[in-house]
């Protein structure tokens, strides 16, 4: 029989569509006594301070990703190259670390407010440990979505749009504000969008802060109360949230044409900020990357140059060897399973009407990225505990068979990060032209023997590319890795988060500053690729 793309494309939606559903099926038949005590005690507290979280969130990573996206693209002052690469930076630092690294420094007890009080009697500093706090911190850990998708919407523009604007009697001010700004709002909202994504799914941050929101009480409701019907919905009401975003997305892609794109539009003349003006732009950019990225380093730097001798042991060869392990196996998994998918739309679907079914189904196989960690782990286990309790029941087998193994990992990995490698992988096949696929099959290169010997070396640096994304990715996810791992099987996220639970932030510091230093790579290569895309 003819390998069909649905025999590929479907069975890669299902492991994504599946804990969705599983999820979203809680609703259909809701536990009284669970809604009861969630509305009265835990939802209330739960969607205020989701809230004010996204509200907040929102418009820090909008002001910081705008101003600084327009500095480096639309203006020349000193340092703006620097800053154009080094402000992507904070993208290679986990919020988590972020942190624990500001509580570590500015709590109560941290080292600037006891050497203010100690030193100068001073006493009146605000708290960080609150709502403001985590915002901050996030804000400074995500603005980069924004000011990457913002920047190459100001790029697009270019310096002659201003000066048309300029001629029609618009001030330069006006022109930013009534021509620049709305033409770049496509862009801007697809940062924002995903800024706000990783807001709803972050989970390790709003621990250390102590911050209750949905992904805090899907753990408790697991681990505190052993309660999955509870975990399972408080995820329907998560998942709520994330579609209505997606759904937003997915509006936006299908109406992103704003920006100019004629070659004229691209000219890379700028607005040079002299004197003091561009004074303050470079002060603006190195404040925001100092508090995001250099303080951050440097502190958990010192803290590790500080525990190294004393906590650095064998335990950390495990962590660094189980982190590695499981960002390898699971970019192995999702690199394969993004090509399959990616090589799928290059096969006939057999008429207009199945192609748009098939691109549609390969869409929902690739919205994993918007779904919560918390979520797709919730998800995964219910359906593989009634599997061990069928083997159990059915077979005499003695335990559970497939619960708390790697291969939970992997699947729950596989829907969260399949749609970060399939960007790279389904890009370097829309550059292989059909006609290469017609050579080949005029020599008698068919089927996977094409893909072997003709698409594979055409897409190395595609591949390539995204192993590296969702490894980095894999290194760093906190919520799948803590709510599935195997007994004991524990990581250098997972040592983070158990530090920085008893409040030992410079123990954590180690196996955070491991992580980081591997989260450089896909920034480099996001850096590399902006050189390629865009002269500066």
């Amino acid at each position: 029989m003819r390998l069909t793309p649905w025999l590929i494309v479907l069975p890669i939606a299902l492991v994504t569509l599946i804990p969705v559903a599983v999820v979203v099926s809680s609703l259909a038949d809701p536990d009284q006594s669970i809604w009861h005590h969630l509305w009265q005690f835990v939802l209330p507290e739960l969607l205020v301070n989701t809230l004010w979280l996204v509200l907040g969130v929102g418009l820090g990573v909008t002001l910081l990703g705008v101003s600084l996206a327009w500095l480096t693209a639309a203006c020349d002052f000193p340092g703006r190259r620097f800053f154009s690469w080094a402000l992507l930076l904070p993208l290679a630092l986990p919020a988590y670390v972020t942190a624990f690294v500001w509580l570590g420094l500015f709590d109560f007890t941290g080292a600037l407010p006891t050497w203010l009080r100690e030193t100068w009697n001073f006493t009146a500093i605000p708290e960080v440990r609150s709502r403001g706090g985590v915002i901050l911190v996030m804000s400074l850990a995500l603005y980069p979505y924004v000011f990457l998708t913002a920047r190459a919407a100001f790029q697009g523009q270019g310096r002659r749009l201003l000066e048309a604007s300029q001629a029609l009697g618009l001030t330069r001010a006006q022109a930013f504000w009534r021509v620049a700004l709305p033409m770049a709002r496509p862009g801007i909202a697809a940062g924002l969008l995903l800024a706000i994504m990783e807001t709803l799914a972050d989970f390790g941050t709003v621990s250390v802060f102590n911050y209750n929101t949905f992904t805090t009480a899907i753990y408790k409701a697991w681990f505190s109360l052993f309660s999955l019907p509870a975990a399972a919905q408080l995820a329907s009401i998560l998942i709520f949230f994330v579609f209505v975003l997606a759904l937003l997305e997915y509006q936006l892609r299908a109406n992103r044409s704003y920006a100019a794109s004629t070659r004229a539009a691209t000219a890379p003349t700028r607005i040079v900020l002299d004197g003091w003006r561009g004074w303050l732009a470079a002060g603006w950019s190195l404040k925001v990357f100092v508090l995001a990225f250099i303080l951050p380093m440097t502190q958990i730097a010192l803290w590790s140059g500080d525990v190294f001798a004393a906590d650095f042991d064998a335990r950390y060869w495990e962590f660094a060897w189980h982190s590695l392990l499981l960002s390898g196996l699971g970019a192995l998994l999702v690199g394969v399973l993004a090509l399959a998918l990616g090589y799928a739309q290059r096969l006939p679907p057999g008429g207009g009407l199945r192609f748009s079914a098939l691109h549609f189904t390969t869409r929902l196989a690739t919205l994993g990225y918007a779904v919560p960690g918390a979520v797709l782990a919730v998800g995964i286990f219910i359906p593989i505990a009634w599997l061990d309790n069928l083997f159990i029941d059915h077979f005499g087998a003695a335990s559970q068979i497939l619960g708390g193994t790697l291969a939970v990992m992997l699947l729950a990995y596989a829907a969260r990060f399949l749609a970060v490698s399939y960007g790279p992988v389904d890009s370097g096949l829309a550059r292989i032209s059909r006609g290469v696929d017609e050579a080949a099959q005029s020599l008698g290169v068919v089927g996977t023997q094409r893909l072997w010997r003709v698409h594979l070396p055409m897409l190395r640096v595609s591949l390539l590319t995204a192993a590296a994304l969702t490894f980095v990715d894999i290194m760093k996810e906190l919520p799948i890795t803590l709510m599935t791992r195997p007994f004991g099987w524990d990581t250098l996220a997972v040592r983070v988060f158990e530090m920085t639970s008893e409040g030992e932030w410079e123990r954590a510091a180690l196996p955070a500053l491991a992580i980081v230093v591997v989260g450089l790579l896909p920034v480099w290569l996001l850096t590399k690729g902006q050189d390629h895309a865009i002269a500066c």
